[in-house]
């Protein structure tokens, strides 16, 4: 559902717990207003901040001046707030009509809306942040360290340098000062610092214990000790991942030790049921329109190739309703009559079932419509339904996090609706509301739903004023999550958390839900190709490979409250070709809103970006034999599904390719994300890496023609010689050699230049000769025990040819060969007494057949 926002106040789970009971510390903001027109009305900073701060609310840019007493043109103000993360960004005046800063992605968070915002956080001992230039960036610095071959000690992981200082720190090498955060489970503990641009040393702490890592990768700092070096830079990404104490890269993104599930298989295609097909001449689509088109999407044969290929459907509300968009629900047990019945719904099912489409709905647990029986109940105090809502004898006076009213008038008392007066939002603190809703839950799972997208939830369980991501509303979603599961296992939730990525990540995994969509990833993607740029796409999908399990997100360009992606993209075909081919080529499940494929038209009011699919250049474009319920898209005409399917260069051709492709390609549904570094910075260049292939996607984001060098230090892949195909054009480019690492150096780009806003989609099969069978699967199998491993590390050769020799060989990360044995009737050991500790590859080969696996070395 749409927030309506100008400034979101995003404020993370663990803000508002240190909020709550903290004592507040200094917090210094800064901003060099030297480039600048200055405004008579003076130099503000507004953020979720100013609440806590004593300001009498958030996001006000009149209200936090800042000064400049030495006159240096460098504008302070220092305000005391609890420990905790917050957003904020300068305006130079007083008003959001002047001039608010829009820092770039480079140093900022985007809302999802467009909006982008510094975040800060503060520790125990306040923060006095490092000037920065108005509307531009500081460097951030990334800071992260594996701690998977150690015990983490009681007190946590540290960070110090000699860049504590220039990060707004009251001084360098301060121990405890930066504490690690591991948020996603997986063993990186890390942090983002704001610094000005530079050389910097750092180490790490596993508490109080100081690491000392080798001479390899260290300098001499302070007392004599051995460093780390880091140049932080304005976009850069920040020192890879290295094992604690060592030199050793301990990287969890080149592991294929992660689960996946059935829907990152699917492709999900979101429908408007309103909008997509009349079956019966009213002017308003409905079930049965869905089942006459669903060969469309997908005709159930696998020998075809004239369907879209989808194998997903998010229905977007389809119960009784009194407004045109659903989500102000009247009877969470009845279908919308204008869509069908009952019956209707379940033929639906049946029929998409049939063809192998999972079908998801939305469900709104936020709140209900005000025509809703228990609403009508509550208001009147009637039935036992008055706290079914929530309700107040006074205005409690705060607003909504966009500055709405959120407290409406009723009978004399109010009541709380986030959004308006028409959408009273439920009250989870009264036990049976929670277990309606989630019997309404289990009632449509047992009517064959795959699952739900669940639509406005990090409103769901408000605590006082503190209106969103609430520990009650995580305790909810906990609960909803045995619910659902125990329902039916394989049911997926995907939910709508309109936020930065941060705020987004608490919501996924953690026995929560499956997915969530990125709204910071749709925004890079679109400014990436209208800017020519790769590097917000890089720089977002670090911050998610860091973030989300693996896979685990949902992926779109635009959907039902955003303005159309093709007007986003000019209405360039060539950009929303291009657009498309990256997020159909990333991780994560994507979702293709109706109509996308054909480049439909609409801005603005909710109801120009929902108007009817344009299915052919005839009458209503070919909607409905009647008069459509809201006026046709103004290019229909030409942008057609009739149109486009005979023209073999169209949108719709280059939709249906690339879902085909990601439906045939494994590497390409459930293969992880590795970075492919190009020579020009206008090619985004990443791999999807699967057992023993690997899926290279190249997008030349130039006007112009590119032809990248591209380079893969290392990966999971298997050493040896690997076939190299053209994936669209169906052509061989030859072969290429991995080496040792599963890596590659300066690999000019086969199959030529890539011309301007072309993709090119190559992908890399290990052929027989270099250590698999010929029907693809391995002759044999490496045992190695115990691994971890301090020291001796035994190893045995399982399947075909025990009693061959074999040929071992350990490599650390770089590809330096550090250990080699030969293997007398397949068994033997090699001692890794004396290494660091951290990730090495033990490379096992048995006449032409090649085994690589890793081994974590443990200290000793």
């Amino acid at each position: 559902m749409n927030t309506l926002r100008f400034l979101t106040c995003l404020v993370s789970l663990l803000s508002l717990s240190f909020a709550s009971s903290a004592q507040p510390v200094p917090l210094t903001f800064r901003v060099d207003m030297s480039q600048e027109t200055l405004s008579p009305n003076g130099v503000h900073v507004a953020g979720n901040f100013q609440a806590v701060a004593g300001y009498g609310g958030d996001w006000m840019p009149g209200a936090s001046p800042l000064a400049d007493p030495d006159g240096d043109q460098v504008y302070e103000l220092t305000v005391e707030v609890p420990p905790g993360t917050y957003l904020y960004k300068f305006v130079n005046g007083s008003s959001w009509n002047e001039k608010p800063e829009l820092p770039s992605a480079d140093c900022a968070l985007g809302d999802g809306g467009g909006n982008f915002n510094r975040q800060v956080t503060v520790g125990e001992a306040g923060l006095s942040l490092p000037a920065v230039i108005f509307d531009s960036c500081n460097a951030t610095l990334r800071l992260a360290v594996s701690m998977e071959m150690e015990t983490v000690a009681p007190e946590g992981v540290f960070v110090m340098g000699d860049f504590q200082e220039a990060a707004g720190l009251p001084a360098d090498w301060d121990p405890t000062a930066i504490p690690l955060q591991d948020e996603d489970g997986d063993g990186v503990f890390e942090t983002r610092l704001s610094v000005p641009p530079g050389d910097y040393q750092y180490v790490f702490l596993n508490g109080s214990t100081v690491e000392a890592p080798p001479l390899d990768c260290t300098v001499e700092g302070p007392d004599g000790q051995r460093v780390r070096t880091v140049q932080a830079e304005v976009g850069g990404t920040g020192p890879l991942v290295y094992c604690f104490n060592s030199c050793t890269l301990c990287d969890p993104a080149f592991s294929l030790d992660f689960e996946t599930h059935w829907w990152n298989d699917a492709v999900f295609y979101e429908i408007f049921v309103r909008s997509f097909y009349d079956s019966n001449g009213d002017g308003i689509g409905d079930f049965q329109g869905i089942i006459e088109k669903l060969d469309y999407l997908n005709d159930g044969d696998p020998e075809t190739d004239t369907d879209l290929g989808i194998t997903g459907i998010w229905l977007m509300p389809m119960m009784e309703s009194p407004s045109y968009h659903g989500y102000d629900v009247t009877d969470y047990y009845a279908t919308e009559p204008d869509y069908g019945t009952m019956e209707d719904f379940e033929a639906l099912l049946d029929a998409a079932h049939e063809r192998g489409i999972r079908v998801i709905i939305d469900f709104v647990m936020n709140h209900t419509s005000d025509q809703h029986p228990w609403f009508q109940q509550s208001a009147n105090s009637l039935g036992g339904y008055r706290d079914w809502y929530v309700w107040s004898g006074s205005n409690p006076g705060f607003i909504g996090p966009w500055g709405q009213t959120v407290w409406h008038p009723r009978n004399g008392d109010y009541y709380y609706g986030l959004f308006w007066g028409g959408m009273p939002d439920l009250n989870y603190s009264h036990p049976p509301v929670k277990e309606e809703i989630f019997d309404i839950a289990e009632f449509w799972l047992n009517k064959g739903v795959d699952g739900f997208r669940l639509d406005a939830i990090k409103y769901l369980d408000e605590d006082g004023a503190i209106l969103e991501n609430t520990p009650e509303t995580f305790e909810l979603l906990e609960d909803f999550r045995t619910l659902y599961k125990n329902t039916n296992a394989d049911a997926v939730t995907v939910g709508e958390v309109w936020s930065n990525t941060a705020s987004i990540l608490p919501y996924v995994g953690e026995g929560r839900l499956d997915l969530c969509f990125d709204f910071d990833l749709a925004s890079s993607m679109i400014n990436a190709v209208n800017n020519s740029n790769a590097l917000p796409v890089r720089q977002q999908l670090a911050l998610m490979q860091a973030g989300y399990p693996k896979l685990q997100y949902a992926t779109f360009l635009s959907n039902h409250d955003i303005d159309r992606v093709y007007n986003q993209l000019g209405e360039n075909p060539a950009k929303m070709k291009q657009a498309a081919f990256i997020y159909l080529t990333l991780p994560g499940t994507p979702f293709i809103y109706y109509g996308e494929e054909v480049g439909m038209t609409g801005t603005g009011a909710h109801e120009n970006i929902r108007r009817p699919m344009q299915w052919s250049p005839g009458p209503n474009a070919g909607f409905t034999t009647a008069q459509p319920w809201i006026g046709l898209g103004n290019n229909y005409a030409a942008q057609n599904v009739a149109v486009m399917q005979t023209d073999e260069a169209s949108l719709f051709h280059t939709y249906r390719s690339l879902v085909q492709l990601r439906n045939e390609e494994e590497a390409l549904r459930r293969g992880y994300l590795l970075d492919i570094a190009a020579s020009v910075p206008e090619v985004l260049s990443y791999a999807r890496v699967a057992p023993e292939e690997a899926v290279i996607a190249l997008s030349n984001l130039s006007s112009e023609g590119r032809a990248p060098i591209l380079s893969m230090p290392v990966s999971s892949l298997p050493a040896g010689a690997y076939r190299v195909t053209d994936l669209l054009a169906g052509s061989d480019l030859g072969s290429i050699e991995l080496n040792s690492l599963g890596g590659f150096e300066g690999w000019a780009i086969p199959g030529g230049e890539l011309d301007a806003r072309e993709g090119r989609i190559i992908k890399l099969s290990l052929e027989a000769t270099a250590g698999v069978s010929s029907e693809g699967a391995p002759s044999f199998q490496v045992r190695l025990a115990p691994n971890p491993v301090s020291g001796l590390l035994s190893i045995n050769i399982e399947g075909r040819g025990p009693a061959m020799r074999a040929q071992a060989a350990l490599f650390d990360v770089s590809g330096q060969c550090l250990r080699q044995l030969a293997l007398e009737r397949a068994t033997g050991a090699i001692d890794l007494s004396g290494l660091p500790a951290g990730l090495y590859f033990l490379r096992v080969q048995q006449g032409q057949q090649v085994q690589v696996a890793r081994v974590a070395k443990v200290q000793e």
